[in-house]
């Protein structure tokens, strides 16, 4: 999955997306706080590819984009938007393909704009990036080419404060970034940095009103955190492989970045440190019991802005959830089975 797929929707009850290998599966709070609903199929019958992504907007609506095969050996991506959690999902519409027509070319990415537009991004055939955007007054916008080359694993896609959409992605040697000079525009190819970084790393995130935080692992290993416009800084080591979560809280009265990852002993780490505040350092601290290897973690803050930590397991289709218990620090309620 790509993207945030724990999820506090308008009403404030919790969500989490789970994909199959034919479709993506919705479970929901009855109650903000309370008991879980069912797994429910999202966006009526049609099979997808075993790819997601999720994006979620200031309005709180979950934008859903996977692959959907089409005619023999080609694919085509297919949008959702769920309005709220207890509510069924529209169904899944035809965006088309990056290259008109063609094979799956990689996963996609979605973030959403300040007025509630869905920007998806993925990979294009000649290793670039392309991106489709919704309309203003519904429908979407023609298929635009980013450029860019050798573009490796998943994207990172996020919308900062001012409410502009920005797009990083991992290449030989280096970090690529784009981003729209306005509202509505077309994100511009704006740096390209050299860093020794692991595709399928990548998580952005809004820290300030003027700035987009990337966390990507490097080749030795060690967690870094980059905004355009300076150099990386190296904040701890990895606590296991694949992406981290991230997620801004308050912590004791600080505003705070939240990490989370699956460790290599199979616990999920947690690590926090105030927000664009690296130097301060981080560390790893680990909860909960054992995942399986596929486990992946993800992070929301409640309507109550609590932290709440989720970990899923594709292959055994756990779910696990815990919650900041209501005292100084981040000690964490017993993770319970959804």
């Amino acid at each position: 999955m790509n993207g945030d797929w724990l999820l506090r929707g308008r009403d404030g009850r919790l969500s989490v997306y789970l994909p199959t290998d034919d479709a993506v599966l919705c479970r929901a709070e009855r109650v903000p706080g309370g008991s879980w609903t069912d797994p429910h199929r999202v966006g009526g019958e049609q099979k997808l590819h075993p790819s997601l992504a999720v994006g979620h907007g200031a309005n709180a609506y979950a934008h859903l984009v996977s692959w959907r095969p089409t005619t023999a050996g080609e694919a085509g991506l297919v949008h959702s938007t769920h309005f709220r959690p207890r509510l069924a999902a529209l169904d899944w519409a035809s965006i088309g393909h990056p290259d008109k027509r063609g094979p799956l070319t990689g996963p996609p990415a979605v973030t959403v704009d300040a007025e509630g537009r869905a920007h998806v991004f993925v990979r294009n055939q000649a290793g670039g990036v392309s991106m489709i955007a919704q309309k203003e007054k519904g429908g979407w916008e023609p298929w635009a080419d980013l450029k860019g080359a050798d573009v490796q694993g998943e994207l990172a896609a996020v919308t900062g404060e001012s409410g502009r959409v920005e797009l990083y992605a991992a290449v030989p040697g280096g970090i690529l970034h784009w981003r729209q000079e306005e509202s509505g525009g077309r994100p511009a190819l704006e740096e390209a940095m050299e860093a020794p970084v692991r595709p399928d790393t990548l998580r952005a995130l809004a820290t300030s009103p003027d700035s987009t935080t990337l966390f990507y692992t490097d080749d030795s290993g060690d967690l870094c955190a980059w905004r355009p416009g300076a150099k990386p800084v190296t904040l701890l080591p990895t606590a296991g492989p694949g992406p981290v979560s991230a997620v801004r809280c308050e912590l004791d009265g600080y505003d705070c970045t939240l990490l989370a990852q699956r460790s290599a002993s199979g616990r999920v780490a947690f690590a926090a440190y105030p927000t664009e505040q690296e130097s301060a350092g981080a560390w790893w601290a680990e909860s909960g019991p054992a995942l399986p290897a596929d486990a992946t973690v993800s992070l929301a803050v409640d309507e109550n802005d609590r932290v709440v930590a989720a970990t899923l397991s594709p292959s055994t289709g756990g779910l696990l959830l815990t919650r900041r218990k209501d005292e100084p620090g981040l000690a964490l309620e017993a993770w319970r089975e959804i």
